[in-house]
């Protein structure tokens, strides 16, 4: 083969490739720019809630407890029931409490005898002074004589009160509405020897409260931003409390705000808010361990973006795309608060009106124009907006 064929067919070959690239290079020119879905910022008043934790406690705990000694005869009440104040829940023997009223009230009776004859002798004396029959010194003696009667009958009158008392705590009685546990002690058993031997709990359920703890750092970042102007507080009558479930779903029932209190634990350096919820399905227990999202304070102006939209670079910035005028990709940093319904709070980096990428960021790049897809949404995905 001559030099000159070999050169011709090297030309050609040379011809040949540089048709392809121009042809690959107008491919990549003719290729439609990427599709992503925007979302443009909109300022609006937003609540600024704290996820704190806690745990059940009951309104009102009554440790039903033997005020008399004696053997218990009978228990009235189902465990694990219902109850109202008032209701009989043990019964005491009660016959060494009726011989006590019966000897009590012989006592009264001879006191009040004996008062009624002083009264008399006193007042025959108080006739007889008049006329002289008798010294002073007798009056005087008759009339303290009544006196010290007198005293005897309001002294067994007490005891008799006492008596009719102790008769009465043979009958054990609930002192709060409530639901009760587990009896403490069984028919026959002794109580109250020395001692004021413990029957069983009750507990109120309905309401029922929530004692949350929150740290004082928190606490302090809130009264600042307040300062500031940043946040507005919520008046505590308008404060929403959501109990969460184990599950992570919502309690139905709404709950309130009674208090915070006004102390530091000095050991763990928090304090105790405590809540009120409805609990009519008793599904509340005391003692269970609970998460409650508080709202603490609004801002007129916030800004959210949903969470798909962030990404973070390899330093650990987080960021989203933006879409200019032109449709130009671009980064843009943004500081990040905290997550509320599926959305990060924008603390910087977004203003309103800047128009962000929440879908199709794989397929666009900085610096390069896409093409937006306005078709509406499913609802189940606007929803979380």
């Amino acid at each position: 083969m001559s030099k000159n064929l070999l050169a011709g067919l090297g030309l050609i070959a040379a011809a040949l490739l540089l048709s392809a690239c121009d042809s690959s290079s107008e491919a990549e020119e003719q290729a439609p720019p990427a599709t992503v879905r925007i979302e443009t910022i909109e300022a609006r008043p937003l609540a600024i809630s704290s996820e704190l934790s806690g745990r059940i406690a009951a309104p009102r705990i009554a440790e039903v407890r033997a005020r008399v000694a004696g053997v218990v005869l009978q228990r009235t009440f189902r465990e694990g029931s219902d109850v109202k104040k008032g209701d009989v829940l043990f019964r005491i023997d009660p016959a060494p409490f009726k011989a006590d009223l019966d000897s009590a009230e012989a006592a009264l009776r001879k006191a009040e005898a004996n008062a009624f004859q002083a009264k008399l002798q006193e007042q025959r004396y108080a006739q007889l002074i008049g006329d002289q029959a008798i010294s002073g010194q007798d009056y005087d003696n008759a009339r303290a004589n009544a006196r010290q009667t007198a005293a005897d009958v309001a002294a067994n009158k007490a005891a008799v009160e006492r008596a009719q008392l102790n008769l009465g705590y043979a009958t054990v009685t609930a002192p709060i509405s409530g639901r009760i546990g587990r009896a403490l002690v069984t028919e026959g058993a002794l109580v109250g020897q020395n001692e004021t031997t413990p029957l069983a709990l009750i507990q109120q359920l309905n309401p029922i409260y929530a004692d949350l703890t929150q740290s004082t750092r928190e606490l302090n970042e809130l009264r600042r931003a307040f300062r500031s102007g940043q946040l507005q507080e919520v008046g505590q009558d308008q404060v929403k409390v959501t109990l969460l479930q184990d599950d992570g779903s919502l309690y139905p029932l709404p709950g309130k705000l009674l208090f915070s209190d006004i102390s530091v634990d000095p050991g763990t350096g928090q304090i105790i808010l405590r809540s009120e919820f409805p609990n009519p399905d008793l599904d509340l227990l005391p003692g269970s361990f609970i998460r409650v999202r508080l709202q603490q304070a609004t801002v007129q102006n916030g800004i959210t973006v949903p969470q798909r939209a962030v990404q973070r670079d390899s330093a650990g910035i987080a960021q989203v795309l933006t879409v200019d005028e032109q449709m130009r990709v671009a980064q843009q940093p943004v500081q990040l608060g905290a997550v509320q319904n599926d959305r990060w709070i924008v603390t910087g980096g977004l203003k309103p009106g800047d128009r962000i990428v929440i879908e199709g960021l794989q397929h666009a790049r900085p610096g390069e124009k896409v093409q937006i897809d306005d078709t509406p949404l499913p609802l189940a995905q606007t929803s979380g907006q």
